[in-house]
């Protein structure tokens, strides 16, 4: 096991250098002028020199690169053209909001996700499963920005339970972690309902239910173990896209994430963020596969790693 996470380690470097090659021409397609934004609407054309030169903009895009490169081997982002800080500096302060608010979103949606999968799996085609899978459908197909806006308009505008803005309290995960967590909750769902109901028709659960156990150990015990191994991997990967596509909803509910930094980003074409942004989001993909491998070990010690 401890080699073949080495050698999943080791297979990172490769991957991460081909994103960033990928990422720093991107980002230098993306039209406007950083300079000017920098300086400012009505600075002058000597003005937006400076500044240029002075975020070393006027090199050529191969003298860039090497410069982008060599940094980032020795660790460092750059940094930021909006505020004249350390881009890790700015990942660091954003890190942390977006962090929790995945876990709780990811938290509820597979508590209730899984429980309405083997719920409908084992009441198929009666009416749990069909009122289960109208709900799952309902999550996948209603957007999250208007999920966002209804929550806020009911909770907050019209009840004045919930806060909307900000990330202070517990209080104002509720929304945010609702509104992030709703489409991965009805993706649980329909998967956990599909695996668990290949498991259930396998011999040996028939062969659990002729002994005599009760219906209750079947699922948990039996059937629990088989089908968790494809629902962990979806659970990985909807983990991945909660922690690097929480845009809208950051957005929608002004939270100070890395979601709404990318998008800051973005607008004032803050060149070193939004390289760091994307090379970040896909470490935690890698990381996050990796996880779930080793996971697999786990949840069935039959799985050996070579």
């Amino acid at each position: 096991m401890t080699q073949y996470v080495i050698k999943r380690l080791l297979g990172l470097l490769p991957t991460l250098l081909i994103v960033a090659v990928l990422v720093f021409f991107y980002v230098h397609m993306l039209p406007g002028d950083p300079a000017r934004l920098a300086a400012g609407a009505d600075a002058t054309p000597e003005t937006v020199a400076l500044v240029r030169q002075e975020l070393g903009l006027d090199k050529s895009l191969p003298q860039q690169f090497v410069s982008f490169f060599v940094n980032l081997v020795q660790g460092d982002l750059g940094t930021s053209l909006r505020s004249r800080r350390p881009v890790s500096t700015e990942i660091a302060d954003r890190f942390m909001p977006t962090l929790l608010l995945t876990v709780a979103s990811m938290a509820w949606a597979v508590l209730f996700g899984m429980a309405i999968g083997i719920v409908s799996a084992v009441y198929r085609n009666q009416w749990p499963d069909r009122l289960g899978m109208t709900l799952a459908v309902s999550g996948i197909s209603f957007p999250a920005f208007a999920l966002g806006m209804v929550l806020m308009q009911l909770f907050s505008v019209q009840l004045g339970w919930l806060p909307t803005v900000g990330a202070d309290s517990w209080r104002h995960y509720i929304l945010p972690s609702l509104t992030l967590g709703a489409a991965v909750a009805a993706v649980m769902a329909r998967f956990t309902r599909a695996s668990f109901i290949e498991v259930i028709q396998e011999d040996f659960v028939r062969t659990a239910r002729a002994k005599g156990v009760s219906e209750k150990w079947v699922v948990l015990k039996h059937c629990m173990r088989n089908a968790l191994i494809p629902v962990v991997t979806m659970m990985g990967l909807q983990f991945g896209f909660l922690l690097g596509g929480s845009i809208v909803v950051e957005a929608v509910f002004n939270w100070p994430g890395l979601g709404r930094l990318l998008v800051e980003a973005v607008d004032m074409r803050d060149f070193p963020v939004i390289r760091a942004l994307v090379l970040l989001f896909s470490l935690e993909f890698i990381l996050i596969n990796l996880v779930v491998d080793v996971l697999y070990g786990y949840i069935n010690p039959t799985i050996r790693y070579n």
